[in-house]
């Protein structure tokens, strides 16, 4: 699987991100990725090949290997990766609709613009992104849960007893390298977990952000001495020209006076 489009397309993520989004992408494409593609798929790769069971009663193998691999790691990786970071180009595609929408507006009103900066997590895209990082965290969450209800935890045993049928008996199956599976197995796990750390980090950061600024704009409102002539500002607007236009809509004869 060809990673690097989908990594340079999810760079671009990086300049609508917080801090925390930065370095959750720093870490999927450094511990995840990079480790998914270098190392974890030639560990792997011979998982079905060196499968060994003390029997050669046809398919008792085969049987018995499908019933301790029923979905490779490797795949449920490439899969889990994938719809982790599918996520963040909802941002993304919100903000190409914002241009679109803007660029649209600038022409029909003789370069005026609707967003003063597109690209500022405030309204809707405030939103989109916070709903990214639950999606995120919820497949992260929800594929550890898989792995471990699949394997019955976080191990891989060295020994493998299997007495399905066609078997004659009760076998003894080997994997190899079990030992350098299981730490790779762990690390992708605790991978995974500071993954969702950081998500949690950054859905505490912008939810405790916005509820301060909530505070602080209700306190100004109260110590504000009147509050006629306030009109609806674009949410994308900085908060120095937020303040600069609700003063000027506050005080309108200053500027009959200029």
């Amino acid at each position: 699987m060809n990673w690097s489009g989908l990594e340079s397309l999810l760079s671009g993520v990086n300049k609508y991100s917080t801090a925390f989004g930065r370095i959750w992408l720093s870490m999927v494409f450094i511990f995840r990725v990079l480790v998914f593609v270098v190392a974890a798929q030639r560990v792997w790769g011979d998982e079905s090949k060196d499968f060994v069971c003390n029997t050669r009663q046809p398919g008792c193998t085969n049987v018995c290997y499908d019933h301790l691999f029923p979905i490779s790691h490797i795949r449920l990786w490439a899969l889990q990766l994938i719809f982790v970071t599918c996520p963040s180009l909802m941002v993304m595609a919100h903000v190409k609709y914002r241009e679109g929408k803007d660029k649209k507006y600038a022409e029909l009103h003789q370069g005026s613009h609707l967003y003063a900066e597109p690209g500022k997590k405030r309204g809707g895209l405030w939103w989109t992104y916070l709903l990214s990082l639950v999606f995120k965290a919820g497949f992260d969450v929800s594929f550890l849960y898989i792995l471990y209800r699949i394997y019955h935890g976080y191990d891989l045993p060295r020994l493998s007893k299997c007495s399905l049928e066609p078997c004659p008996n009760t076998v003894d199956c080997f994997i190899s390298r079990p030992t350098e599976k299981r730490i790779f197995m762990l690390f992708m796990v605790v991978s995974s977990a500071l993954c969702i750390f950081m998500c949690i980090c950054e859905l505490v950061y912008l939810i405790g952000k916005r509820v301060v600024k909530s505070l602080r704009a209700q306190h100004e409102r109260g110590l504000s001495p009147s509050r006629s002539g306030r009109r609806r500002t674009d949410p994308t607007l900085a908060d120095s020209q937020v303040g600069l236009n609700t003063r000027d809509a506050t005080q309108p004869g200053l500027t009959t006076a200029l």
